[in-house]
């Protein structure tokens, strides 16, 4: 760690993952409740827990890329961060307000959430991911507008470097985007469409940027290639990036009322969204392979170019499955979208969150540059078991999704309703929750790895 203000950064990784532990544990909670049906009802019913679960995702990841942003930006620019104090003011007002939340989903009727939250005021609430109260979409924005000040500001006054201006734009499109949440018409079709801006422009658009800025940082950090290599397929990365994810928002547009050209539009451009993730494949194995030092963090290095092939996988392989508009037509809302939006997310945005604290945690945490070897060591188990055992819950849910079309969906075969047809294929989801515990095996290992061999000597290599 070079500069002090670069501390901020730690609160936001460690609440990043305790409401990791949360999310995942209310995935095993909804794992359970599709085989068994009345599992923890009424005390938490499946809406409910679905809620938790996904808002838990959006929230622990905002923290995480906050948290990236205020440890990358001071280094990036070679200056303190503009105001470390306003960076801590804002945490806890997004913690609370976050906390909040999710109390109120779990203790109050979804109905009497909005009536005690004003909704009626400006209706936002009852869109699935933007369930939040309009109260805390309100605060939502003050974080975000504060943490871009606060991040702009240290960028205009310091270095500017690519790395640092590709992680602004993708916040300040995040920022943006998220203003599409607070317009709630009352046409049906014009609302999805408009909800696509947030939801799709945010995974498949600027969140994208962020991943790309943090993997050039470790990855600079990590093997001492020429930042101006990794700048310039950080340049081609992001123009591909942005070029196919903008358009390809059509492939949300295919069912909902929308003019038959977005099928060609969705189709053609989605088709082209893997060559960004494949790039990032390429190019975060050519930068360790033309590495000029062997930087003593091996595990960064493993979670960097996981991010890289998981991504590919998830967002890219898996996207394409289901992405032409002649195969979504069958597809779509089965659970061959939820294998790919699991692995999607893992792969792109959780990873790249771990690679970041995984980097910079050590030295958060005083070291030099790396936990011990025998830390390492547990943190490369729990790698392996997240990665394998979201594999797994991939292919079931792919297996799932195939069988729920064939039994539900094609005119030959389809004559089951959904709920014969999800009793046919309840074997998948009792594997997905063996491989659900085999995930929070592996992120207990991530956690315990800070602990383990914490006296220990740091280490200078891993075997």
């Amino acid at each position: 760690m070079q500069y002090q203000s670069q501390s901020v950064a730690k609160p936001y990784f460690i609440a990043a993952i305790g409401l990791f532990i949360g999310q995942i544990l209310f995935g095993l909670i909804l794992g359970l409740q599709y085989v068994m049906g009345d599992f923890l009802f009424p005390e938490i019913p499946f809406n409910v827990a679905r809620m938790v679960h996904t808002n838990l995702l959006i929230v622990w990841l905002l923290f995480g890329f906050m948290g990236a942003a205020y440890y990358l930006v001071p280094e990036e620019s070679e200056t303190e961060l503009f105001s470390p104090k306003l960076a801590l003011g804002l945490f806890w007002i997004f913690l609370i307000a976050g906390a909040l939340t999710i109390l109120g989903y779990l203790l109050v009727p979804y109905s009497g959430l909005a009536q005690m939250t004003g909704n009626a005021l400006l209706p936002t609430m009852g869109r699935e991911f933007l369930e939040q109260p309009t109260i805390t979409k309100i605060g939502i924005v003050i974080v975000a507008l504060g943490f871009l000040f606060n991040i702009a500001m240290t960028v205009l006054k310091g270095r500017k470097t690519v790395v640092s201006l590709v992680m602004l734009i993708g916040l300040v499109g995040l920022a943006v985007f998220f203003l599409f949440a607070f317009y709630n018409p009352d046409n049906l079709v014009k609302d999805k469409f408009f909800w696509w801006w947030t939801v799709h422009l945010w995974v498949e658009g600027v969140w994208e940027l962020i991943l790309g800025s943090i993997l050039a940082f470790v990855l600079i950090k990590v093997t001492g290639v020429d930042r101006e290599i990794i700048e310039k397929w950080l340049y081609i990365i992001i123009a591909m990036t942005l070029i196919t994810g903008i358009v390809g928002t059509g492939h949300h547009y295919f069912w909902i009322g929308t003019p038959e050209y977005w099928q060609w539009w969705g189709s053609i451009f989605s088709a082209l969204e893997p060559i960004p993730f494949f790039m990032m494949t390429i190019f975060a194995f050519n930068m360790v392979n033309k590495r000029r030092r062997e930087h003593p963090n091996k595990v960064a290095t493993l979670w960097a170019l996981g991010t890289a092939v998981m991504a590919f996988l998830g967002a890219g392989v898996w996207g394409f499955l289901h992405t032409l508009a002649p195969v979504n037509f069958y597809t779509h809302g089965t659970q061959i979208t939820a294998a790919h939006g699991h692995m999607a997310f893992y792969g792109a945005y959780v990873m790249i969150v771990l690679t970041m604290i995984s980097y910079a945690m050590p030295m958060l945490r005083g070291r030099a540059a790396a936990n011990s070897a025998k830390s390492q060591v547990l943190e490369m188990w729990s790698f392996w078991l997240m990665t394998v055992a979201i594999v797994f819950i991939t292919l079931f849910l792919t297996g799932a999704g195939i069988l729920q079309v064939w039994l539900q969906r094609l005119p030959e075969t389809g004559a089951m309703s959904f709920m014969q047809a999800q009793d046919n294929i309840a074997i998948f989801y009792w594997l997905r929750e063996i491989a659900g515990l085999v995930f929070i095996v592996g992120l207990g290992c991530y956690v315990a790895s800070f602990f383990v061999g914490s006296d220990e000597a740091e280490a200078t290599t891993v075997s």
